[in-house]
Protein backbone atom coordinates (compact mmCIF):
# COMPACT_ATOMS: atom_id res chain seq x y z
CA UNK A 1 0.00 0.00 0.00
CA UNK A 2 1.33 3.40 -0.97
CA UNK A 3 0.89 6.73 0.71
CA UNK A 4 1.58 10.24 -0.52
CA UNK A 5 4.41 12.09 1.21
CA UNK A 6 5.98 15.46 0.51
CA UNK A 7 9.75 15.62 0.24
CA UNK A 8 11.79 18.80 0.02
CA UNK A 9 14.71 18.02 -2.26
CA UNK A 10 17.19 20.68 -3.34
CA UNK A 11 14.75 23.34 -2.18
CA UNK A 12 11.83 22.03 -4.22
CA UNK A 13 8.74 20.32 -2.81
CA UNK A 14 7.74 16.97 -4.35
CA UNK A 15 4.69 14.85 -3.64
CA UNK A 16 5.46 11.18 -4.18
CA UNK A 17 3.60 7.95 -3.58
CA UNK A 18 5.79 5.58 -1.57
CA UNK A 19 5.53 2.26 0.20
CA UNK A 20 6.59 1.99 3.83
CA UNK A 21 9.74 0.06 2.87
CA UNK A 22 10.89 2.21 -0.05
CA UNK A 23 14.33 3.75 0.42
CA UNK A 24 15.11 7.39 -0.14
CA UNK A 25 17.65 6.30 -2.77
CA UNK A 26 14.93 4.55 -4.77
CA UNK A 27 12.63 7.57 -4.58
CA UNK A 28 15.38 10.00 -5.58
CA UNK A 29 16.49 7.91 -8.55
CA UNK A 30 13.28 6.30 -9.76
CA UNK A 31 10.56 8.80 -8.86
CA UNK A 32 12.38 12.13 -8.98
CA UNK A 33 14.95 11.32 -11.68
CA UNK A 34 17.87 12.48 -9.51
CA UNK A 35 20.44 9.86 -10.48
CA UNK A 36 23.54 11.52 -9.01
CA UNK A 37 23.21 9.41 -5.88
CA UNK A 38 24.35 5.93 -6.85
CA UNK A 39 23.45 2.44 -5.71
CA UNK A 40 26.55 0.64 -4.53
CA UNK A 41 26.58 -1.86 -1.72
CA UNK A 42 23.02 -1.42 -0.37
CA UNK A 43 24.35 -2.15 3.14
CA UNK A 44 25.84 1.22 4.08
CA UNK A 45 29.53 0.52 3.64
CA UNK A 46 30.51 2.39 0.46
CA UNK A 47 28.97 5.86 0.79
CA UNK A 48 28.09 6.29 -2.90
CA UNK A 49 24.44 6.99 -2.02
CA UNK A 50 25.24 9.82 0.43
CA UNK A 51 22.93 12.83 0.51
CA UNK A 52 22.61 15.60 3.06
CA UNK A 53 19.50 15.60 5.24
CA UNK A 54 19.05 18.54 7.59
CA UNK A 55 22.78 19.27 7.40
CA UNK A 56 24.02 15.73 8.03
CA UNK A 57 25.56 13.26 5.58
CA UNK A 58 23.13 10.33 5.39
CA UNK A 59 23.21 7.05 3.47
CA UNK A 60 20.10 7.13 1.31
CA UNK A 61 20.18 3.35 0.71
CA UNK A 62 19.55 2.79 4.43
CA UNK A 63 17.03 5.60 4.92
CA UNK A 64 13.33 5.06 4.40
CA UNK A 65 11.70 7.75 2.28
CA UNK A 66 8.79 8.07 4.72
CA UNK A 67 11.27 9.08 7.44
CA UNK A 68 12.33 12.10 5.38
CA UNK A 69 9.02 13.91 5.23
CA UNK A 70 9.52 17.36 6.76
CA UNK A 71 13.29 17.28 6.29
CA UNK A 72 15.46 19.22 3.88
CA UNK A 73 17.25 16.87 1.49
CA UNK A 74 20.18 17.96 -0.66
CA UNK A 75 21.58 15.80 -3.43
CA UNK A 76 24.63 16.32 -5.63
CA UNK A 77 22.32 17.94 -8.19
CA UNK A 78 21.45 20.65 -5.67
CA UNK A 79 24.85 21.96 -4.62
CA UNK A 80 25.95 23.80 -7.75
CA UNK A 81 24.29 26.56 -9.69
CA UNK A 82 23.75 26.66 -13.43
CA UNK A 83 26.73 29.04 -13.60
CA UNK A 84 29.19 27.54 -11.18
CA UNK A 85 30.26 24.31 -9.51
CA UNK A 86 30.31 24.09 -5.73
CA UNK A 87 33.82 24.69 -4.28
CA UNK A 88 34.09 21.04 -3.23
CA UNK A 89 33.29 19.94 -6.80
CA UNK A 90 35.90 22.36 -8.17
CA UNK A 91 38.49 21.13 -5.72
CA UNK A 92 37.90 17.48 -6.62
CA UNK A 93 38.46 18.29 -10.29
CA UNK A 94 41.51 20.50 -9.68
CA UNK A 95 43.14 17.95 -7.37
CA UNK A 96 42.52 14.87 -9.51
CA UNK A 97 40.24 13.32 -6.88
CA UNK A 98 38.00 11.73 -9.50
CA UNK A 99 38.56 8.84 -11.85
CA UNK A 100 35.54 6.86 -13.03
CA UNK A 101 33.24 9.19 -11.08
CA UNK A 102 30.90 6.54 -9.71
CA UNK A 103 31.65 7.25 -6.04
CA UNK A 104 32.39 10.96 -6.52
CA UNK A 105 28.90 12.36 -5.81
CA UNK A 106 28.63 10.52 -2.50
CA UNK A 107 32.12 11.49 -1.39
CA UNK A 108 31.54 15.12 -2.40
CA UNK A 109 28.33 15.19 -0.37
CA UNK A 110 30.18 13.70 2.61
CA UNK A 111 32.92 16.32 2.26
CA UNK A 112 30.38 19.13 1.88
CA UNK A 113 28.56 18.09 5.06
CA UNK A 114 31.88 18.02 6.91
CA UNK A 115 32.93 21.46 5.66
CA UNK A 116 29.50 22.93 6.39
CA UNK A 117 29.84 21.78 9.99
CA UNK A 118 33.60 22.34 10.34
CA UNK A 119 35.01 24.74 7.71
CA UNK A 120 38.64 23.97 8.61
CA UNK A 121 38.98 20.32 9.59
CA UNK A 122 42.35 18.77 10.33
CA UNK A 123 43.56 15.56 8.67
CA UNK A 124 42.11 13.31 11.37
CA UNK A 125 38.69 14.97 11.12
CA UNK A 126 38.71 14.57 7.34
CA UNK A 127 39.72 10.91 7.65
CA UNK A 128 36.98 10.29 10.18
CA UNK A 129 34.33 11.93 7.97
CA UNK A 130 35.47 9.96 4.92
CA UNK A 131 35.70 6.64 6.79
CA UNK A 132 32.27 5.63 5.51
CA UNK A 133 33.20 6.16 1.85
CA UNK A 134 35.03 3.96 -0.57
CA UNK A 135 36.79 4.71 -3.87
CA UNK A 136 38.44 1.93 -5.86
CA UNK A 137 39.98 4.17 -8.53
CA UNK A 138 41.47 7.29 -7.00
CA UNK A 139 42.37 6.21 -3.51
CA UNK A 140 41.86 8.53 -0.63
CA UNK A 141 45.07 10.59 -0.81
CA UNK A 142 43.80 12.76 -3.67
CA UNK A 143 40.38 12.95 -2.02
CA UNK A 144 41.97 14.12 1.25
CA UNK A 145 43.93 16.76 -0.66
CA UNK A 146 40.76 17.94 -2.42
CA UNK A 147 38.84 18.31 0.86
CA UNK A 148 41.75 20.23 2.43
CA UNK A 149 41.94 22.54 -0.59
CA UNK A 150 38.17 23.10 -0.56
CA UNK A 151 38.44 24.12 3.10
CA UNK A 152 40.85 26.87 2.02
CA UNK A 153 38.67 28.33 -0.75
CA UNK A 154 36.75 30.62 1.60
CA UNK A 155 39.98 32.08 2.99
CA UNK A 156 41.43 32.54 -0.50
CA UNK A 157 38.27 34.26 -1.71
CA UNK A 158 38.45 36.70 1.23
CA UNK A 159 42.12 37.44 0.51
CA UNK A 160 41.27 38.28 -3.14
CA UNK A 161 38.81 40.98 -2.07
CA UNK A 162 40.39 44.42 -2.47
CA UNK A 163 40.85 46.22 0.82
CA UNK A 164 39.66 49.79 1.22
Amino acid sequence: MKRIITLTVNGDSHEVAVTSHQTLLDVLRNDLGLTGSKRGCDIGTCGVCTVIIDGKAILSCLTLAVECEGSSITTIEGISTSDELHPVQKSFIENGAIQCGFCTPGIIMTAKALLDENPHPDDDEIKEALAGTFCRCTGHIKIMEAVKKASQYDEEAKSDVPKK
